[in-house]
């Protein structure tokens, strides 16, 4: 089977991609690639002054706008910013295993900028965008359980990796209810959504424990680089594929080499688990999404 690599990626001339975390990591990767290929690339960053760094060292079709998905008065006044029409959506910013901490709305940090700020982004992009939205999902959704009684780690002993597992078990739930909700209102739009595989970013490295040092370790020694990380999501964006798929490395573990269609837990496939997340992700961030 021949390796898929950027080079089949389409022309994507005269077409618009957001993706939001793109200052680094495999965000920054995909980024990059889009606007070789010749489409206008929106990095939508927290952090403006390092997302100008990085549109820097990409093609001139790229600029910068802030986008704090921790904090939905951001997420609304970037979506109000976004008059033009988009092609393709990438939801990719997030954060791992972090200590217990809180967005400005008071969600748990990582279900809400890995799940919760996405979700309202899309919500209030959806009329906008033309042809897919593309999820970064990970492999920890393996060990994901979603808690719909206390989501946020309210009344629960918050645990770092738990929540993470959680958080990217919710981008997955997502993904495929929007694909369902999508087919049913007859729409055009696809949802997929991609993992990394194991890919050497900064992702592992706010832990703030020794986990940093060990990760630090694990990203020398045997991760794949950012670049073939960010094959799944340039694969999703760009290849025809059916509605609701999953890309991931294609390599024995699923967590190095070229991209192909992978398979995901049967909680990602809990059809009811999914419209209940849904309704309650409405509910928390006030954003109902019309199709």
């Amino acid at each position: 089977m021949a390796k898929w690599t950027p080079a089949d990626m389409p022309s994507l001339h005269d077409r618009t991609v957001i993706v939001t975390g793109a200052n680094s990591g495999i965000g920054q990767a995909a980024a990059a690639a889009f606007a070789t290929a010749g489409a206008r690339v929106i990095l939508a960053c927290r952090n403006v002054d390092k997302g100008n760094a990085a549109a820097a060292t990409m093609a001139d079709t790229v600029e910068v706008r802030a986008l704090d998905l921790a904090n939905l008065t951001s997420v609304r006044e970037f979506a109000k910013s976004v008059d033009e029409p988009v092609d393709v959506l990438v939801n990719n910013a997030g954060v791992m295993a972090i200590p217990y901490r809180r967005t400005a709305d008071g969600f748990e940090m990582q279900i809400g900028t890995n799940h919760l700020g996405h979700f309202a982004l899309t919500g209030l992009l959806l009329d906008r965008i033309r042809d897919r939205v593309v999820t970064v999902a990970s492999t920890a959704h393996w060990m994901g359980r979603i808690d719909l009684t206390d989501l946020n780690w309210e009344r629960r002993r918050y645990q770092r990796w738990p929540a993470y597992g959680q958080a990217k078990l919710a981008n997955l739930l997502f993904t495929y209810e929007l694909a369902r909700r999508l087919a049913a209102a007859g729409s055009p739009l696809k949802a997929h959504a991609a993992h990394p595989g194991y890919a050497s970013t900064n992702l592992q490295s706010h832990t703030e424990s020794l986990l940093d040092a060990i990760m630090s370790l694990g990203n020398r020694l045997v991760a794949q680089s950012a670049k073939m990380g960010a094959l799944p999501t340039l694969y999703a964006a760009t290849m025809d594929l059916p509605n609701g798929s999953y890309a991931g490395p294609g390599g024995i573990t699923t967590q190095h080499g070229y991209p192909k269609l992978v398979g995901s837990s049967r909680s990602a496939r809990d059809e009811e688990k999914a419209a209940n997340l849904w309704t309650l992700s409405e509910k928390l961030t006030d954003v109902t999404f019309t199709f």
